[in-house]
């Protein structure tokens, strides 16, 4: 468990916070309120392992995101509602209130901040985001991160892993984003690099993680993809997402990085699909790749978000995506962790050239935060929000870690 304390506190927001006590309680202070606000969809020991741990540290007030939050956030409903989740959490002893979040998005709590003031704000690795800690920095809040450690001898738990539906992979892209658009290969050719990655994570909706790519594969195959020649789903996955007449075509490096396990690149001459698909799936170098990548929750795109506008298309931009991607795999090959990372860099730098919209100024103050720490860095998809991608030697604090999913073993 790791422990944030702030360089300062917010002298309104402490006042606030004795003015709501009465004059025993200062002389007697009552338990620390501990706020933690989460899904808490299917409820299970890993839920409660996470609230004990919690109410070691004072009274546990639990904020649940609402029904349509929680739409927003990952595409779908929750399987419980949230008065059903209520229900269930509030009958818990170690939680001693719940209530439903008021907003939208990954900070849909605020309201429920001020009413509560809360001393600590407890997440768990998965649920915190530089937004959430800068957040309890201001209001001198005691920031604390969770390990997800389960109870006992019992199994870790998620709530993603109890949902069937999540055998589906979600995939990144590495490098040479766009250039699986043919009005971007046309100008000059080059690969996109993709891992497919294990649904370790409940990744959010909009997130540049082909979410949108994953339910269509959901709707064809329900439960896990097929046995089967990669390339021939993957070309089924593509074209059930566009069928035609789409406007939009999603890139069939979507379909290709969740079908194909490994690290693949996939090389595209103004067309959709792509001319090859070159796979490495070297146990070491999978494993490097692991341990190089990290990922820092940004929340998800807006509905509202256009990364096509102002688009500025040249020859000079597309080859220099293509030349960083192909920089990226021929480092990757040599597991050379300072090429690789340059690369990584580079990739970005020329698809924010073409596509300015696919970032802002808080996106630029989040990456200056890593600057001196990772070697590379980007957004998940189409960026505008999702994840901020890094690539390090050294651990990143609070950062997730993916699961690349390996090839199955012949029988």
């Amino acid at each position: 468990m790791k422990n944030f304390v702030p360089d300062f506190a917010a002298e309104k927001y402490r006042k606030k916070k004795m003015l709501n006590k009465e004059p025993e309680q200062i002389n007697n202070p009552p338990r620390p309120k501990v706020m933690v606000s989460g899904c808490f969809d299917l409820l299970h020991s890993g839920h409660v392992a996470f609230l004990q741990e919690a109410a070691q540290l004072g009274d546990v007030y639990v904020c649940i995101g609402s029904d349509e939050n929680v739409h927003h956030l990952k595409g779908r409903y929750p399987v419980n509602s949230q008065d059903e989740r209520q229900f269930m959490l509030q009958a818990l002893s170690c939680v001693h209130s719940v209530s439903v979040n008021s907003g939208v998005g990954i900070i849909d709590f605020l309201n429920e901040m001020d009413e509560i003031a809360p001393d600590v704000f407890f997440v768990n690795e998965d649920g915190h985001t530089p937004a959430k800690e800068a957040l309890c920095r201001e209001r001198g809040i005691r920031y604390v991160v969770s390990r997800r450690q389960p109870a006992g001898a019992l199994p870790a738990r998620s709530t993603t892993a109890l949902r069937v539906e999540c055998t589906i992979p979600f995939r990144i892209d590495l490098a040479g984003g766009w250039l699986d658009q043919p009005w971007v290969s046309c100008h000059f050719p080059g690969p996109v690099l993709t891992v497919s990655i294990e649904p370790t994570y409940d990744f959010n909706f909009r997130s540049g993680m082909a979410t949108s790519t994953r339910k269509k594969a959901i709707e064809l195959w329900r439960t896990a993809l097929p046995a089967g020649d990669p390339e021939q789903l993957a070309r089924l996955l593509f074209a059930y997402e566009n069928p035609p007449g789409t406007k939009e075509v999603a890139g069939s490096q979507d379909s290709i990085g969740i079908v194909f396990p490994g690290f693949n690149r996939s090389h595209y001459n103004g067309s959709y699909w792509p001319e090859r698909i070159d796979s490495e799936h070297d146990e070491a170098l999978l494993q490097w790749l692991e341990q190089h990548l990290y990922l820092v929750t940004l929340g998800p795109r807006t509905w509202e978000y256009d990364v096509l506008a102002d688009t500025h298309i040249t020859e000079a931009g597309a080859r220099a995506l293509a030349e960083a991607a192909e920089g990226c795999w021929e480092a990757a090959l040599r597991m050379d962790s300072a090429a690789f990372g340059a690369h990584f860099c580079q990739s970005f730098e020329a698809q924010i050239a073409m596509f300015p919209n696919m970032v802002d100024a808080d996106i630029f103050r989040m990456i200056d935060q890593y600057r001196n720490q990772a070697l590379g860095w980007k957004l998940s998809g189409a960026g505008g929000g999702g994840y901020l991608v890094l690539w390090s030697d050294e651990p990143v604090e609070n950062a997730l870690q993916v699961k690349i999913r390996r090839r199955a073993l012949e029988v």
